[in-house]
């Protein structure tokens, strides 16, 4: 019997219990849920535990776009219950891994519906589309008691009972209302007996008819319950929520190379700046991954091209991924044939979510510097901090009005960013020096955009002597002439392998040949996501990624254009 009602569906609330921002405590089976309405209306049914400590995330705070955990802060995503913060790990970006398990959800006829197993529609009744939901009524009694006495007391106030598929008892009265009742078996003995009739009373007569049936019900709670203590209590229902060893229900699917395991569609396409558009991508199949503010996609375009966008999208918008896409004068390919040649309808491969410029969240101000389309990641972190009622300053450099790039999210900011248009060269400096004047060690800054005002704001800051661990950037590529003329060893400490880098070669190239595939995004020495550790050996920094003090260090390496100045190098794989 266990099976069988795991592969149904059952109401585990009523509509009007599911309110916003608020979380609801239900039970199913014996495992126990979180459910929880977003702002967009979307319906979470989660396993109710916080992943690191197991606290009951229905004592956690839904903030309308994420669900968090009182206890230490982990916060959750809408639809993908994936972690996107970790306040004890402020600099980093959690692992795709952990994420909640979801359970299969549906609204229909004022109840929210789940199951352990359920996945075919649930059970649709003609003639309902004016109904009335019954108060829900607690009972200790198992499935079959309950069910067995509903319907036998109804028959003995002479009204017709009719078994119905999944477990749905049909009532139809004298007066011919037809009601539904519906038991939501929570343990071995204790359930919940929910209902819904297709009365059209007036107010008056509903109430009336409301208080009756309700009657009725509190009576037969009354006589189960006495019946329950008599029998022994049926072990039909066994406790089946046990924690999971698992931290994910996502595809364990190593990331390797530049695989791209999603397929998304062109849901929108439209200009919002000059030279640039935004495109909106949904899924084909599964529920996207979660993404964190800062996170990019490797889009695999139909001319063999792969290009790496940064995700615009707020908390909570997870059932699409927005990008940005430049037309850049001097493309060779990627920009030119997505605002060309692509049309809404066009399906596209992309990557999982990588984010190698994740936002720290635990700045008593944050400071955002952009540039052009460099917009894109930082928006997503605003969006980010005004759900946290944390402090920011938006600074936008544009060459003018027609350059300002996703206004419409721009004017929901909390903090009216501040637009500088058409500055030179010499006074973006000026503005940069008035911008990063007084700062401490509790800010950070964060900056993205074309290679040169990178530049000029790096250098600004190092000379208003900003630590380097303050100042994060991403840059769009790396521009540097890449030498790659040297040959070396390298020697792998985890792997007791010893491989031979030649002239031409990079790193990653060789450790691939040689069944050792790295994940990687740009393969130019910007992104990060080739990163791994050095244990010795002097390093050739080609990257635009790491900062001088990471670079002195000589710990890490970019495996994709950086090379060894020694004649070997040992590498933490």
């Amino acid at each position: 019997m266990l099976n069988d009602l795991k592969k149904i569906w059952h109401p585990i609330a009523s509509s009007a219990e599911v309110q916003k921002r608020h979380v609801f405590h239900a039970q199913l089976l014996g495992r126990e849920y979180a459910v929880w309405r977003a702002d967009d209306g979307n319906v979470n049914v989660w396993e109710n535990r916080c992943l690191h400590r197991g606290v009951r995330l229905t004592i956690g705070i839904n903030e309308g776009t994420e669900l968090r955990c009182q206890y230490h802060g982990w916060r959750y995503a809408n639809r993908t219950a994936g972690c996107t913060y970790i306040p004890a790990h402020p600099a980093d970006a959690p692992a795709r891994t952990i994420c909640n398990n979801t359970y299969p959800v549906k609204e229909a006829m004022g109840m929210v519906w789940s199951g352990e197993e359920a996945f075919a529609e649930p059970v649709h009744f003609k003639n309902f589309e004016k109904y009335t939901v019954l108060r829900p009524i607690p009972i200790n009694g198992n499935f079959n008691i309950i069910r067995e006495m509903l319907s036998a007391k109804y028959r003995l106030l002479g009204h017709t009972t009719r078994d119905e598929v999944n477990g749905v008892l049909k009532v139809i009265l004298k007066n011919g209302e037809v009601i539904l009742f519906f038991v939501q078996p929570q343990d071995s003995n204790l359930s919940v007996l929910r209902g819904v009739v297709n009365q059209k009373y007036s107010d008056s007569e509903r109430v009336l008819f409301l208080r009756a049936q309700n009657r009725i019900l509190q009576s037969l709670r009354n006589d189960i319950e006495v019946l329950s203590k008599k029998r022994q209590i049926d072990p039909m229902i066994v406790q089946i929520a046990q924690v999971s060893s698992e931290l994910s229900k996502m595809p364990q699917k190593k990331d390797i190379g530049r695989q791209a395991v999603l397929r998304v569609q062109v849901a929108e396409k439209k200009k919002t700046a000059k030279d640039i558009v935004s495109i909106k991508l949904v899924s084909l199949r599964d529920q996207l991954p979660t993404f964190q503010p800062g996170a990019h996609i490797d889009l695999h375009l139909q001319n063999g091209l792969i290009r790496q966008y940064s995700l615009v999208n707020g908390p909570g918008e997870t059932n699409f991924y927005n990008i940005g896409v430049k037309l850049d004068a001097l493309s060779t390919g990627g920009s030119e044939y997505l605002h060309k040649d692509i049309r809404e309808g066009d399906v596209l491969a992309c990557s999982v979510p990588r984010n190698n410029f994740p936002l720290r969240r635990d700045s008593l101000k944050t400071i955002f510097v952009a540039g052009g389309i460099g917009l894109t990641p930082l928006l997503s972190m605003a969006q980010s901090l005004d759900v946290m009622n944390l402090n920011y300053e938006f600074h936008y450099f544009v060459q003018n009005e027609d350059h300002i790039a996703f206004s419409s999210i721009l004017k929901k900011l909390k903090k009216t960013p501040l637009v500088h248009q058409g500055l030179s060269p010499k006074l973006t400096k000026k503005k940069l020096n008035e911008i990063l004047l007084y700062h401490n060690n509790s800010m950070n800054l964060y900056v993205c955009g074309p290679g040169p005002m990178l530049e000029t704001t790096r250098q600004v800051a190092a000379e208003l002597d900003w630590p380097d661990n303050s100042v994060h950037f991403e840059y769009f590529k790396n521009s540097n002439v890449i030498d790659d003329s040297s040959s070396f060893k390298i020697e792998l400490a985890r792997s007791a392998l010893s491989l031979k880098v030649q002239s031409g070669q990079s790193v990653l190239e060789v450790l691939r040949a040689n069944g050792l595939d790295l994940p990687s995004s740009c393969e130019q020495g910007a992104c990060g996501t080739c990163k791994v550790s050095v244990v010795d050996g002097a390093i050739d920094h080609q990257d635009v990624y790491l900062n001088e003090s990471e670079k002195l260090k000589g710990n890490v390496m970019m495996t994709c254009v950086s090379r060894a100045l020694s004649k070997r190098l040992i590498l933490d794989i």
